[in-house]
């Protein structure tokens, strides 16, 4: 097949790019900037796209099998209206941009990643509007499947690699709040092979899947077992959350914009799948944090 991605320079978008090739399959690659000083692989085509703007959109719809929606703003989950950098505006305003894109093209399957958590009640405005993304896709009436990943790791993420950063230099690794944060870590390849199966998964489409990793573990949990995979003890210093949303209110004037109170609610939000219907429907083998890890932080 033909597939193209849309934010395929990202993290989640190049991991399911390279899945995508390694399956035999030929991808196009869309993203608003060009990846020069961070190639893509060079099996794939690469199209300048702006998924705010419709017009730019024909080049990478043009001619595909399907069309996988891996769009997120810079330094997401840290928006900057200043920029147009919003889930409002990126996250589902792209979203509606590519759906309607699909169905001028006649694109037989539209793939998209929401978040665990999503509804129309959310307590947060970023889990509210990847549940209109959803019910815009559905009710568009492009043939579909909608992945919900549960809190996404791999060699290219900024989260959990940020944690280890300050292992490397200090005798502690912070962390935001009491560290009880619940959640299934889901490895990159993982919800790459998904994207892969979906395409010739019928009994897939027009459904939402929750997908995380096998076990649910607490932000605590998760650090210690990145710090014994590479070996390095340190203690946990817990900040708490009102603390730390008070910092992130004046943080978020300084230059470069490095945090905002609505991030802190974000990386301290739980995000727990439940995943049987996924292993039902995909019978895809989801792997344990650690053997995930192990993968490239022992390099």
């Amino acid at each position: 097949m033909k597939v193209a991605i849309a934010g395929g320079t990202g993290f989640l978008g190049r991991a399911i790019t390279s899945a995508l090739l390694d399956a035999g399959h030929e991808v196009v690659v869309g993203s608003r900037s060009r990846p020069d000083r961070d190639p893509i692989d060079s099996r794939a085509t690469w199209v300048s796209i702006d998924v705010t703007a419709p017009q730019t959109l024909g080049a990478l719809v043009s001619g595909v099998d399907a069309l996988v929606d891996a769009v997120q703003f810079p330094n997401s989950p840290i928006e900057n209206p200043r920029k147009g950098w919003t889930f409002e505006r990126i996250d589902l305003g792209g979203t509606r941009n590519l759906v309607d894109a699909a169905k001028s093209a006649g694109i037989p399957l539209f793939i998209g990643l929401s978040g665990v958590g999503a509804a129309e009640q959310a307590p947060y405005h970023w889990l509210r509007f990847k549940w209109q993304e959803e019910q815009y896709i559905a009710d568009s009436g492009v043939s579909h499947v909608i992945f919900r990943p549960s809190w996404v790791y791999g060699p290219r993420d900024v989260s959990l690699n940020r944690f280890l950063g300050f292992a490397r230099f200090l005798p502690f690794v912070p962390v935001i709040g009491n560290g009880k944060t619940r959640i299934n870590p889901l490895f990159v390849g993982d919800l790459a092979a998904h994207v892969v199966a979906a395409l010739d998964r019928s009994a897939a489409r027009g459904r939402v899947f929750e997908i995380g990793g096998p076990d649910v573990l607490t932000m605590d949990d998760v650090i210690r077992t990145a710090l014994r995979v590479t070996k390095k003890r340190r203690l946990l210093l817990h900040s708490p959350k009102p603390v730390m949303k008070l910092v992130a209110s004046l943080a978020q004037f300084a230059p470069g914009r490095p945090l905002t109170p609505d991030a802190i609610d974000f990386i301290t939000m739980d995000g727990v799948a439940d995943t049987a219907p996924l292993r039902e429907t995909f019978g895809l083998r989801l792997t344990p944090l650690e053997e995930g890890l192990a993968t490239y932080l022992k390099r």
